[in-house]
């Protein structure tokens, strides 16, 4: 694990997962390596009542019916869609299900416009095809093939950025669970020429709701899944207990010792929250920030400013350091979003460093010094 850049879950959390399988007596359904149950206590964490002799940390921060309606879907015939927008952590709860249930969340295809139909079925090794022919052996299965010989769970993310012909060819694996190679098929159907899906199989995709439009999902496709719609999360409380979460995340990562004062993390998340009701409030595109301000990009904004402070400071978060990794990272489009950004700073973080005076003074300082330097 020390060796990984990023480690997946099941790596990530390997420990805590054979603990809960040690301790798991539940119904499994299929080849499941934990019980609905006890998927449910390691996405959200266990509580008082449930008696456990250790702790097990919460992992995805949302509401309980989102992640107990796709653990049911996945215990179904039925594939899984998440759809939402940015950064609202669908791939991590994805990746989180995929982890305590088949205990392999790596079986991803990434959809884009270059997605082929060979990405979600299988591909030839052409050496092997050059100097012996198409055979089994020569086959390369894709991860959702994959997935299928092994009877667990496989994902695919942003399925709405892949075209029609992508979309279709995933019709026939959700409802016949089964993918032909007709190159291998003789006179007769045998165990070459079929690849049948296992018991426990199932498909975790994941939409962003901002490419409704691109490649729209077929009527038929529709069918084949249970949509679980996952909202941005606007509850302060929530928010905070996240962006913390994913804080100490990081700096153990970075190997950073550095504490994050609780007076920046309330500006941060003050900050969002009054971008989020100008965007709201707002009467046309341009008067919109680009970026979503999603609570990840609150976490990538936190992440540049304790880095910064890390190898440029003086290993201490400031609130001119904060503000100025907030407006490099949401000024995307000049002009436009450091117009906005200039007019928020104006209206209302020059107010607050009035009223309330302590860090946001020095917030409101670091942001004007970073828009006069991007203007």
């Amino acid at each position: 694990m020390n060796d990984m850049l990023r480690a997946p879950a099941e790596v990530k959390y390997a420990e805590e997962l054979d603990w809960l399988e040690s301790i798991d007596d539940g119904p499994k359904p299929f080849s499941w390596r934990l019980s609905p149950k006890m998927v449910r206590l390691f996405v959200l964490g266990a509580e008082r009542a449930d008696g456990l002799d250790r702790p097990v940390a919460q992992k995805w921060f949302g509401d309980r019916s989102f992640v107990e309606r796709s653990i049911v879907t996945l215990a179904s015939d039925r594939g899984l869609l998440l759809i939402g927008d940015p950064g609202t952590g669908k791939s991590w709860l994805a990746e989180l299900l995929a982890a305590a249930i088949s205990r392999n969340s790596t079986l991803v295809v990434q959809g884009t416009a270059g997605t082929t139909e060979d990405h979600i079925k299988y591909s030839w090794n052409v050496s092997q095809v050059i100097a012996k022919g198409q055979s089994p052996e020569s086959l390369i299965p894709s991860p959702i093939m994959t997935a299928m010989q092994r009877g667990v769970i496989g994902r695919f993310e942003e399925l709405t950025r892949t075209t029609s012909d992508v979309q279709d060819a995933l019709i026939s694996i959700l409802s016949e669970k089964y993918v032909s190679i007709p190159e291998l098929a003789g006179d007769t159907v045998d165990s070459n020429s079929i690849v049948f899906a296992q018991p426990g199989f199932s498909i975790i995709a994941t939409a962003n709701s901002r490419d409704r439009g691109v490649n729209d999902l077929s009527s038929a496709l529709k069918r084949r899944f249970n949509f679980v719609r996952i909202p941005v999360v606007t509850n302060k409380k929530s928010e905070a207990e996240i962006v913390r979460f994913r804080t100490v995340e990081l700096l153990r990562r970075h190997e950073i010792e550095l504490d994050v004062p609780p007076t920046l993390l309330d500006i941060l998340l003050q900050s969002f929250a009054d971008l989020r009701a100008a965007a709201a409030s707002a009467t046309s595109d341009d008067e919109k920030l680009e970026s979503s301000l999603s609570t990840a990009e609150q976490i990538g904004v936190l992440e540049d400013a304790i880095l910064h402070s890390q190898f440029f400071g003086d290993r201490s978060l400031r609130s001119e350091t904060l503000a100025r990794s907030l407006v490099g990272s949401l000024a995307r489009r000049s002009p436009e979003d450091l117009a906005i950004l200039n007019k928020y700073w104006h209206g209302t973080v020059e107010k607050r460093s009035k009223s309330d005076a302590g860090e946001w003074t020095g917030f409101l300082e670091g942001g004007r010094e970073a828009i006069a330097t991007l203007s």
